[in-house]
């Protein structure tokens, strides 16, 4: 059986993939599967000679092909895949219910659930071997890709015991897809999903997409924006979204589908919306019933409700807790959850518009169904560049909670800025909260045995050639699923696993990548946000600075009504002579957010109304302080240009390319930042320049005359 496998790897070997001998251009992301120098090539030739591949289904046959796939471009030859008997260098994978030789060994694999793996090497019948083992094909899968890491990464292969299991249940990323196939805050092209030609034709992308998520544990999609389209749920879409569940599943992946409120009446017919209806409450469980009839590992709805116009229960006098108890209700029977959203404002409430999500949710802890998780934006406002974590992570303790974070940067400089996201969530989720621990401890412990717990992310991906609108922006994908695994893994780790699996292992590139990234979203906190600040991007598109906004219809889109900016100081107060925003969190962290002195200065304009002349920490005025923030980010992004400047041909020069252009585009609109910011805000505070900071290059008026009305990613795109 052996010589035959390796007659088969021969012949496969002699055909080599046409995106082998291409130029590179990102499609790969991680999983380029290129060698990795680190380690000796002829050292895996020996230590990984064969696959050893007991049962059958399409998940043990996606590991097996990544496996072979992996071996080919890493090693030069794709293993051979045989049934028995193990030799030395076999890799046997499988579960003790489908491979008699893991059965046998007995292995600890109790306490990695349906998602876990172990990977250990051993020695079986005198013969040097490693072992995926799980309790289920997708924990081999999953397992499958660490070993893989572990090559690409130029590790050692012997001597391996890695154990390791989701933190999370649910790691979902929401797209948020239109059936136009126009993507609200997506900069990455158009929709991936092809609607007009599902069900009938079924892109090779869509395996690709789902290897990609699979490979960092991605367990579940979102088809459709949050800002929902009823048509999503008619019998034509609903067999579209299956052909995309059919795609999905073998990797592990569900599918999911944001639900509009009031698609009762849009295509029930009903004369209400009213969750408490029974009319209500029937149609929804009849249209659960339909999708389950053709999706039958259906995940459940995504709801975006009484929230920036979108219908809900409210509309009727109702709690969210009315509407999201009578979905989960419906969904229940099949086993499916709704993640309801705490993203809430609304024009009618004059309160601050922080507090509204806490002063909405707050009081309903305990009253949502089991099947119920409470889909929390990582802070209070909305994806900004820094803001503190959420006043409601730790305050509903007998609530499930997920945290929702945005990976395509809508605040952040879209995909042209590079801004590595994963410093951002890791500060968040290892915020303490005062309540049990950190972010990462309220959202990892179940509350309850069996409670679901989840983490979901707004998703980048797009028709791009490389997926993600930029060759960074991949980063942010590939730290999601790590954090969603692991929220407590490092973003550092994370980083330099993904440079050296998509750039090379070669330490002179990786550790001035790694560099670049670790510092990159705090240069755009500097350039865009910095010391507390929040939401000074222009209306609408959220595409350049707009600090001196103040006259829009709704007063929280403008961006004044966060900077509060006048002749006395900048910053919101949110202290009890200000909005109170702070009674929210935990009385330890009111403490410290309450005094000016003992304030996070990277948080203190998010909670205070500062007067320009107070002196920092550094011992510098406020507005000294401001006008050297914005400078540092602009200087950093110089910096960030001279690190890629001198990694000119380590680097495949069309990626190479790529970057050092959009990097100058970085440059020139942190300088657009930096000199409008400090133009409109000196015109309030009428204070001189430190000495040796430049001037604007322009005058404030010439700098609110840019008008942008077509960026990417509206909301409502100009025609």
């Amino acid at each position: 059986m052996r010589q035959v496998g390796w007659v088969l790897a021969l012949l496969l070997a002699l055909i080599a993939p046409a995106a082998q001998a291409q130029g590179e251009d990102g499609y790969d992301l991680w999983l380029r599967y290129r060698l990795a120098n680190a380690y000796p090539r002829e050292a895996y030739d020996q230590q990984f000679r064969e696959v050893i591949h007991q049962g059958s289904s399409a998940t043990l046959d996606a590991a097996t092909d990544e496996l072979r796939r992996a071996s080919h471009r890493i090693m030069g030859h794709p293993v051979p895949l045989i049934d028995a008997p193990v030799g030395d260098g076999s890799l046997v994978i499988g579960t003790p219910a489908n491979s008699p030789i893991i059965a046998a060994l007995h292995l600890p694999l109790e306490s990695l659930g349906t998602q876990g793996y172990l990977i250990r090497s051993l020695t079986i019948d005198g013969h040097r071997v490693n072992v995926i083992a799980a309790n289920s094909d997708i924990g081999v899968l999953y397992g499958a890709f660490r070993f893989i890491r572990q090559l690409q990464t130029g590790q050692p292969i012997t001597a391996l015991d890695i154990s390791d299991a989701p933190k999370l249940q649910l790691r979902i990323l929401d797209h948020w897809d239109n059936p136009t196939r126009y993507v609200e805050r997506g900069y990455a092209g158009q929709s991936l999903w092809d609607w007009q030609t599902l069900p009938g034709y079924t892109n090779p992308r869509y395996t690709d997409y789902a290897r990609a998520d699979a490979s960092i544990g991605v367990n579940g999609v979102v088809l459709n924006n949050v800002n929902a389209n009823v048509v999503m749920l008619t019998p034509q879409w609903l067999v579209k979204a299956r052909a995309l569940a059919d795609i999905f599943r073998p990797w592990g992946i569900k599918v999911y589908l944001s639900a509009k409120f009031s698609a009762p009446m849009e295509l029930g017919g009903l004369k209400t919306n009213d969750p408490l209806d029974p009319q209500v409450a029937a149609w929804w469980k009849a249209k659960a019933d339909e999708i389950y009839a053709l999706i039958p590992d259906f995940g459940g709805f995504l709801v975006k409700a009484n929230s920036e116009g979108q219908p809900g229960p409210q509309d009727y006098h109702r709690t969210h807790a009315d509407g999201a108890n009578m979905l989960a209700d419906a969904l229940a029977p099949h086993g499916g959850i709704v993640m309801w959203r705490a993203f809430v404002y609304a024009s009618e409430n004059p309160d601050d518009r922080a507090k509204q999500a806490y002063n909405d949710f707050q009081p309903l802890d305990g009253k949502f169904r089991p099947n119920v998780l409470v889909q929390i934006k990582n802070g209070p406002i909305d994806f900004q560049p820094r803001e503190p974590f959420h006043p409601l992570f730790g305050a509903m303790p007998h609530t499930p909670e997920m945290i929702e974070v945005q990976l395509s940067k809508e605040y952040l400089g879209f995909a042209t800025h590079l801004a590595y996201l994963g410093t951002m969530w890791s500060e968040v989720l290892g915020s303490e909260t005062g309540r049990g621990g950190t972010v990462a401890d309220v959202i990892e412990t179940p509350v309850a045995p069996g409670a679901p717990t989840g983490m979901a992310g707004a998703a980048n991906a797009g028709t791009d050639r490389n997926w993600t609108g930029s060759q960074f922006n991949q980063a942010n994908w590939y730290a999601f699923g790590r954090l969603a695994w692991d929220p407590k893994v490092s973003a550092g780790d994370i980083a330099r696993d993904w440079a050296k699996m998509t750039w090379g292992t070669d330490p002179a590139v990786v550790e001035p990548v790694v560099a670049m990234m670790m510092r990159s979203r705090e240069a755009v906190v500097d350039y865009m946000t910095p010391l507390g600040l929040v939401h000074q991007m222009a209306t609408g598109t959220h595409y350049g600075p707009g600090p001196w906004v103040s006259d829009l219809a709704r007063p929280e889109w403008n961006p004044h009504y966060y900077s509060k900016a006048d002749a006395s100081g900048i910053g919101f107060d949110r202290t009890a002579t200000g909005s109170s925003a702070i009674g929210q969190y935990a009385p330890k962290l009111r403490e410290s957010f309450a005094n000016l002195r003992k304030t996070d200065e990277k948080l203190l304009l998010y909670f205070h109304h500062v007067p320009w002349d107070y002196r920092t920490k550094s011992g510098r005025t406020l507005w000294d302080e401001l006008v050297i923030h914005y400078d540092q980010g602009v200087e950093s992004v110089r910096q960030m240009q001279a690190n890629w400047a001198a990694l000119k041909g380590k680097i495949d020069e069309r990626r190479w390319q790529e970057v050092a252009q959009f990097l100058a585009i970085q440059l020139q609109e942190a300088i657009w930042w930096r000199d409008a910011s400090i133009a409109y805000f000196q015109s309030v505070s009428k204070l001189p320049l430190p000495a040796g900071h430049a001037a604007p290059a322009h005058d404030l008026d010439w700098y609110k005359a840019i008008s942008n009305p077509f960026a990417p990613g509206d909301t409502k795109p100009g025609l």
